[in-house]
């Protein structure tokens, strides 16, 4: 992977233009500068009404930011916005120092933070795209190659042409790699969807507490910190749910508004797991005070990559942040969960989590008791290898007496196949 030199003290940049770039919008940049582990020295905040084609900002606030950088003896300019190529090499002329935009700042957090091997490929995957459209080096040492005796110098391939070459050729090899793994994800699932055990995927703005809602109903130990990003890696936990049965829990990672679109593109591997999840657990900070925008950021993310309708639980977490608050269930017209209150810090309301997903998964079951002729065996055959059964009884006259309980999906395929199945039903 490549890591960005971008020193230890670093000036910010933040230009209200927009209506969404806010002070509550600057405070989450800030979070995320620290995430990466910088000290912010000096926050320069502009008012424009167009942007400049060549610094972003007006030229007077590109020389005071300039003037700014000496005087603090900054190592680096982050800017809260989406830079050009042309932009982010002007800047560095004028500066002579490391610019970064908030897609490279996000890259340099997720180069520290990947662990395993799927989420390292990935990262390097997003930063080799990322810089592709920032190639300028076009060194001209190779330009005088001779091909042999009596053969006069000419163009030759240039350091550009060679920089290129090569991050195409990793590209591909990353590519290559990850298709890998995406088969042997899918080869999971595939076992998985046989076995019928359903999977619960969770997902949210980063930092709204998924990894310690995780370990909090599985006992597992995935790192957990009071920052962005503080977790990568896709981790998978079987757990129990009553009237479920068995149920894989994915914790994923976080996201984060204006998230940049190399990182979605290369997250599809684990992103895959959440558009075959059976129920999605979005966990959202009931504190932040950008709460409906979190929403959108996460549901916005969610629109490119769902393939079907999954049914959303929402979570609303932190409350032990919030005075006087306690633990509930909020319900729609039909009785169905659709926000749970907890504190996933202290455990309240997990109990009540944990109902809410019940009542969601038993709903896409069917339950039920099934009396089968003596001749019944093919069928009965069948619901074993579905692992549907639940207790069997036989009778006096050889007939069989079934208790069984089927995913809503396989129910009406195995009608399609037995016209008299629902005659059965006891």
């Amino acid at each position: 992977m490549i890591y960005y030199d971008i020193g230890e003290y670093a000036i910010l940049v933040h230009i209200i233009c927009f209506p969404e770039k806010d002070i509550e919008y600057l405070q989450e940049f800030k979070k995320l500068v620290f995430s990466a582990d910088m000290k912010v020295v000096y926050t320069v905040i502009s008012k424009c009404k167009t942007l400049n084609p060549k610094y972003l900002v007006g030229e007077g606030k590109a020389l005071e930011i300039a003037d700014l950088v000496q005087a603090n003896r900054a190592s680096s300019v982050i800017f809260n916005h989406i830079l050009t190529p042309s932009q982010e090499r002007n800047l560095q002329r004028l500066f002579k120092c490391c610019v970064v935009d908030r897609t490279g700042i996000i890259l340099n957090i997720f180069a520290k933070r990947a662990k395993t091997y799927e989420s390292k490929l990935q990262v390097e995957l997003a930063q080799l795209r990322h810089i592709a459209t920032r190639l300028v080096c076009g060194w001209t040492h190779l330009e005088r190659q001779k091909g042999g005796i009596g053969l006069r110098g000419g163009p030759g391939e240039t350091q550009l042409e060679t920089d290129r070459r090569l991050l195409r050729k990793r590209i591909r090899q990353i590519n290559w790699r990850l298709q890998s793994i995406k088969k042997q994800r899918e080869q999971g699932r595939h076992a998985r969807s046989k076995a019928n055990i359903n999977t619960i995927s969770l997902i949210g703005y980063t930092n709204a507490g998924k990894s310690t809602l995780f370990n909090n109903i599985t006992s597992a130990n995935v790192y957990t910190a009071d920052q962005f990003f503080a977790t990568l890696d896709m981790t998978l936990r079987r757990l129990y749910i009553a009237n479920v049965g068995e149920v894989i829990l994915a914790d994923t990672i976080g996201f984060i508004s204006h998230l940049p679109y190399n990182l979605v593109a290369a997250f599809q591997a684990t992103l895959q797991e959440i558009s075959h999840a059976n129920l999605l657990l979005h966990v959202v900070d009931a504190t932040n005070i950008r709460i409906n925008e979190n929403i959108k950021s996460v549901n916005s993310v969610l629109e490119n990559i769902k393939k079907k309708e999954i049914t959303t639980l929402i979570i609303m977490n932190k409350i032990d942040k919030l005075e006087y608050f306690e633990p509930r269930i909020d319900r729609n017209e039909e009785n169905i969960p659709v926000r749970v209150w907890i504190s996933a810090h202290t455990g309240h309301g997990i109990p009540l989590l944990l109902t809410a997903i019940s009542e969601i998964l038993a709903r896409e079951m069917k339950q039920c008791t099934l009396l089968l002729p003596a001749n019944s065996g093919k069928l009965r055959s069948n619901l074993y290898k579905l692992k549907v059964i639940q207790k069997e009884w036989n009778e006096p006259d050889g007939s069989i007496i079934l208790n069984i309980n089927i995913p809503i999906v396989d129910w009406k395929r195995l009608c399609k196949k037995e016209p008299y199945l629902n005659s059965f039903i006891v």
